[in-house]
């Protein structure tokens, strides 16, 4: 059964930080109140991975590990990114690591950083559904 809402988790082999995105994300999916939704892993070193980080359009390529929220599409049945509310809005819990257009987060290396955290996670997947 293909559940409404996918999370696209872009990556790549043999990165840590992608790896622990991995974890967080199907540590809280398995959880009752994320059960609507489905991970979708997308290695950008595959061919098909890479495909579908073009297709995108709104993940910075260096910015990895990164995640997309998107919503199954009632008339042609694929996943479309899910728009954010208000786009470029500031976000005390996910910052600058908040996509600007769409319901999700890339890596912010910029401050040494880069851990995309389960409450910043968290708070992606509950926009979703406001």
């Amino acid at each position: 059964m293909v559940k409404p809402f996918k999370v696209m988790v872009f990556g790549k082999t043999g990165c840590d930080k992608c790896g622990v995105l991995n974890q967080r994300v199907d540590k809280l999916l398995v959880k009752e109140e994320w059960k609507d939704f489905e991970k979708l892993y997308c290695d950008v070193e595959s061919e098909e991975g890479i495909v579908r980080l073009c297709e995108a359009e709104c993940v910075n390529p260096q910015r990895l590990p990164a995640l997309l929220v998107t919503r199954q599409n009632a008339e042609t049945g694929e996943h479309d990114p899910v728009a954010r509310r208000e786009p470029g809005k500031a976000d005390p819990v996910c910052g600058k690591a908040r996509l600007y257009q769409y319901l999700g987060l890339q890596t912010d290396y910029r401050d040494g950083g880069g851990v995309l955290t389960p409450q910043m996670i968290s708070a992606v997947l509950s926009e979703t559904r406001a």
